[in-house]
């Protein structure tokens, strides 16, 4: 369940939609209530890949169905052709979807130049001051809000116990103990095996890395003068990136080019560190970790190897494995990127009323419960209990609660979609000034920011 951009400039996506009729400032259908008149007419839900489970799109056609007598059409997009297939549809009211999931750093693209219904008036209706934060400013412009949160699924710390104990160190209460504690478990190698990471992170992976940048205080991109500027050279975020390069060079043998990409693996070699040999260390084998950092949907995908009617299974063991939430420098949780979904209606929908209904549904109680149950935060805080009380749900909703997304700049997507962060985290770990390869990145990610 990543969320990737495809190669898409903000300023295509901006003149793609103005062209046909989206911009800034757009409230098409603004001010109409919810609608129950729904006979004979049908709306379209766009979801993103398979994260929202079967049975609760079942159950967002039935509810609507007897909310409004209408028809719900749910058409699933893939996550690599979202961007791409909401620039050509959005401003289309002929082929628009109705409602649509987004990805949460998506949103600020689509909503800087009108593609989304105003839909303030719901606000409060919809959850308010209880709905997740940091998504509700994704999905804002200018006070008003044109997308909400969807779910939110945030990062936390998987590790293998048994490393950790056999190294000596106890789960951190700080930052600065989780830097040393993982620098530590590289050193001594309790796994006896080549190329052993304390803790794996990829030399190219922005969206955990940037955690210990917002820890220190510091930003990718803040307002100034009434334009996004970039910050990367700021000395909070410095101080940062120096704590970034320390990890790379003592604690990480994650390569300089290693993206955010299926980290568990490095947890679930067993062949490697289990009974590992001096004559193991030798051979070459996997890359290896005591730590890995991921959003909280990974545990499906760690533990010990199985398999049940040809599929490969796991089996998660309290002896082996284990989660917390990296600690900040006073002891809370630190802020980390959290993943997951925005849901906005159309400004081009010829149905808002029937929309906005479709909203309160998912919105209700019952629906936000069921994407709880189903291991996905629910946008709600007053119902993340539906998560459970499991060491998972514990360490997601703690996580989340003091989780950042990046800037809510007009043309952030360009920012993804050049791979400009990719490039400057994977020059941390050798770079001679921090301070000097920050501005010379700042120079480049700054004009992106104020694209639209």
């Amino acid at each position: 369940m990543k969320r990737k951009l495809a190669s898409v400039t903000a300023i295509a996506l901006a003149s793609a939609l103005a062209l046909a009729g989206c911009s800034t400032g757009t409230t098409a259908g603004s001010g109409t209530g919810a609608s129950t008149d729904g006979k004979g007419k049908t709306i379209t839900l766009w979801l993103a890949g398979g994260d929202t489970p079967d049975t609760l799109r079942t159950y967002l056609k039935t509810e609507f169905k007897k909310e409004t007598g209408g028809t719900l059409n749910i058409q699933q997009q893939d996550w690599g052709d979202l961007v791409p297939k909401l620039t050509t549809a959005l401003p289309d009211a002929n082929n628009t979807p109705d409602v649509t999931e987004v990805g949460n750093t998506q949103s600020p693209t689509f909503t800087n130049v009108g593609a989304f219904l105003d839909i303030s008036d719901m606000y409060t209706e919809l959850g308010g001051s209880n709905l997740l934060q940091s998504f509700v400013a994704a999905g804002k412009v200018a006070d008003k809000n044109y997308t909400l949160p969807y779910y939110f699924g945030s990062r936390y710390m998987f590790i293998r116990k048994d490393i950790w104990s056999k190294a000596g160190v106890a789960e951190p209460k700080t930052l600065d103990e989780f830097n040393s504690a993982v620098a530590t478990i590289a050193q001594k190698n309790p796994a006896g095996i080549a190329n052993f990471s304390g803790f794996y992170l990829g030399g190219q992976d922005w969206r955990d890395g940037i955690s210990w940048i917002f820890a220190n205080g510091g930003d990718i991109a803040t307002v100034k003068n009434g334009k996004w500027t970039a910050t990367l050279d700021g000395a909070k975020s410095i101080k940062g990136l120096e704590q970034l390069q320390a990890i790379y060079k003592t604690a990480s043998k994650a390569p300089n080019d290693a993206k955010d990409s299926n980290q568990y693996i490095y947890l679930n070699d067993d062949d490697a560190i289990a009974g590992a040999t001096a004559a193991d260390a030798a051979t070459p084998v996997s890359l290896a970790a005591a730590t890995i950092m991921a959003p909280g949907w990974a545990h499906w995908s760690i533990g010990t190897k199985g398999e049940a009617d040809g599929k490969v299974t796991r089996t998660w063991d309290d002896n082996t494995f284990g989660v917390f939430v990296l600690p900040g420098n006073d002891g809370k949780p630190a802020p980390v990127f959290a993943g997951g979904s925005n849901i906005g209606i159309s400004a081009k929908s010829k149905n808002p009323g029937l929309s906005k209904t479709l909203l309160k549904i998912m919105f209700s109680k019952t629906y936000q419960e069921m994407l709880g149950k189903n291991g996905l935060g629910p946008a709600n805080s007053k119902y993340v209990d539906s998560l459970g009380s499991d060491e998972f749900a514990k360490a997601l909703i703690a996580s989340a609660s003091n989780s950042k997304l990046t800037p809510a700049a007009p043309g952030w997507a360009a920012v993804e979609a050049s791979n400009v962060l990719e490039e400057f985290f994977s020059k941390i770990k050798d770079a001679p000034d921090l301070s000097a390869l920050a501005k010379e990145y700042d120079a480049k990610i700054t004009p992106m920011l104020n694209a639209k």
